[in-house]
């Protein structure tokens, strides 16, 4: 790895290469030809991070209370409690229920994500990219040991005759005419966002008994359905905190090309983890919209 770019050896000797490489399908790579932009390599950036989180089975996180406004925690932690309404039944009983956001894990997260991209970022600086399209990432779990490998790669295109920027290469999900519409429509594309946020569910006796099934009966005498309220609520805010977590990072710019995915894990007796990754694209206006001509007749039909 040499000192001056931070990239490996075999990275730099794939892309001081005569001959580029692309990732971009041919519609894409005539788009990106017709909009002046030259690609000049494919890169990439990898990292790999266990994680060492526990679970806290039984006891909960320490230190949680119920808050009136459980989205907006002054420690931005997001947690709310459910009490059995039943009182003393059984030792196995659940006399309580809680929701609760898994800091550690987000964070585990954001750094992984946040090393391979930047490291795909400085392979595209070492080749004098102007920006990365095309951007694909991809999260793997490695074996049973709970370690992630993240994967990022996109394109590295240029505009010929131009210096490259000296704040580092722009970068975007978007390519071909997807790349040439926004740009068209006055704006141009400043970098890929993505974050996650995972809540897990210690259900309460009601939840627990409603996911089973066995409680229908004791809660919807009068009623086709009943609603999972805590369940509910942990979908909620899962979604609310990781919508948080990417407009912090926007800066006062927009957001196009939102894509919202959900991975959930299901422990036993209605206990969940919740985890919704959002990615999307960070874009600048520049300039106004240009209103595009007006459709011209090509076929006569009488």
């Amino acid at each position: 790895m040499t000192e001056q770019s931070g990239v490996p050896d075999v990275a730099e000797q794939r892309l001081s290469a005569s001959s580029f490489s692309s990732g971009l399908s041919v519609s894409d790579f005539a788009a990106c030809l017709d909009m002046g932009l030259e690609p000049v390599g494919l890169v990439q950036g990898f990292c790999a991070v266990r994680t060492t989180s526990s679970l806290n089975f039984g006891n909960g996180p320490a230190g949680f209370t119920r808050s009136t406004s459980p989205y907006q925690l002054s420690s931005g932690d997001y947690v709310e409690n459910y009490q059995c309404p039943h009182g003393m039944v059984s030792g196995e009983h659940r006399m309580w229920g809680q929701n609760y956001q898994q800091p550690w894990i987000e964070n585990t997260w954001r750094q992984g994500f946040t090393n391979a991209f930047t490291r795909m970022v400085k392979e595209a600086n070492t080749i004098g990219a102007h920006g990365v399209v095309g951007v694909l990432d991809n999260v793997t779990r490695i074996g049973q040991e709970g370690v992630l490998e993240f994967s990022i790669r996109g394109t590295a295109v240029r505009v010929p005759k131009l210096p490259a920027p000296s704040s580092g290469p722009w970068t975007t999900y978007l390519a071909g005419q997807r790349l040439a519409k926004i740009i068209e429509a006055g704006y141009v594309p400043v970098s890929i966002v993505a974050a996650v946020s995972s809540v897990r569910v210690w259900a309460s006796c009601i939840t627990e008994y409603l996911m089973e099934g066995s409680g229908m009966t004791m809660w919807a005498q009068n009623s086709d359905s009943v609603e999972v309220e805590q369940i509910v609520s942990a979908r909620m805010a899962a979604r609310a905190l990781v919508r948080n977590s990417v407009r912090a990072q926007l800066h006062g710019d927009q957001l196009h090309g939102v894509e919202l995915n959900i991975r959930e894990h299901e422990f036993a007796k209605g206990d969940l983890e919740i985890q919704p990754v959002l990615r999307g694209n960070r874009i600048r206006r520049f300039k106004d919209f240009d209103p595009l001509p007006a459709p011209r007749l090509t076929v006569r039909l009488s």
